[in-house]
């Protein structure tokens, strides 16, 4: 019997959509209330692999997910881009004159911020989960309240859609990876994709001598990445996507960086979900 895949969340988040749409419909989930959760998850086996948001178009990188991937020895064996559209949710019969508090996941109050802003009388309020304050809503039924999730979450806790698409930017796409707690080995002619992640100096020139490399091996540079090693000052670590045509041009790319870099990693390769 297979283990189950776990999410940041609980059925109905951007999570359950992405761990549904990549596993298939049937696939089942472990609900984990945090990031950390989910990755104790794979290192204790209770999971086969994880769903992990890494980046928003809108709001850019979630740098802690990059730490965790790295420290925990993970490895990425693929990707999803899912179109984020986020709508209002509350009680049905209610209206937006109705609501007095919004609660939701930082990053999708950020998302829907100007929509938001109409609304002098809302107050906005943090929470753990899109999904989880709808489930909150209709299990306690907490009127004057309002949700920011998924139209899923609205059929599966039964809720109202009182404003549809209020994130600020339409095309919003946030950038999920699958991360499992051992390599898979991919045949080389579907891998067009990979995260490496190497440590540099702070002196003049050594990240452009690394971005020579990759142009000389005619690889493309998706995603840059920069966190401080905060035991080491001034020095960096950087986090990199690639994507290329040719895999004998990234494994010659490869193992030139192995030699100029420090600590040179990968943290996975894939194909490209775009």
């Amino acid at each position: 019997m297979r283990q189950p895949i776990a999410i940041q969340g609980i059925q109905g988040s951007f999570h359950h959509v992405v761990a549904q749409r990549y596993f298939g419909i049937t696939a089942q989930v472990l609900e984990c209330l945090s990031f950390d959760e989910g990755v104790d998850a794979l290192i204790n086996q209770q999971s086969e692999a994880m769903v992990m948001a890494l980046e928003n178009s809108i709001a850019g990188s979630i740098i802690p997910n990059y730490a965790l991937i790295d420290v925990n020895d993970l490895h990425i064996a693929g990707e999803y881009y899912l179109d984020v559209q986020h709508h209002l949710l509350a009680l049905k019969g209610q209206s937006i004159d109705d609501i007095k508090e919004v609660h939701s996941h930082p990053m999708a109050l950020l998302q829907c911020k100007e929509y938001l802003k109409k609304y002098e009388h809302i107050k906005l309020v943090e929470a753990k989960d899109t999904a989880l304050v709808a489930k909150d809503i209709h299990d306690q039924k907490l009127g004057g309240i309002a949700a920011i999730a998924s139209d899923g979450a609205a059929t599966l806790y039964d809720l109202e859609i009182v404003a549809r698409q209020i994130q600020t930017i339409k095309h919003n796409q946030t950038r999920f990876v699958i991360v499992t707690p051992i390599r898979n080995l991919f045949d080389n002619r579907f891998i067009n994709k990979a995260s490496i992640k190497f440590e540099l100096d702070h002196k003049r020139g050594s990240l452009a001598t690394i971005l020579n490399v990759l142009s000389d091996c005619n690889l493309n540079l998706t995603k840059i990445q920069s966190l401080p090693k905060i035991e080491t000052p001034w020095k960096y670590a950087f986090f990199v996507d690639l994507t290329f045509d040719n895999i004998d041009n990234y494994l010659k790319a490869k193992s030139i960086m192995q030699i100029m870099a420090e600590n040179f990693k990968v943290l996975g390769e894939y194909k490209n979900a775009l």
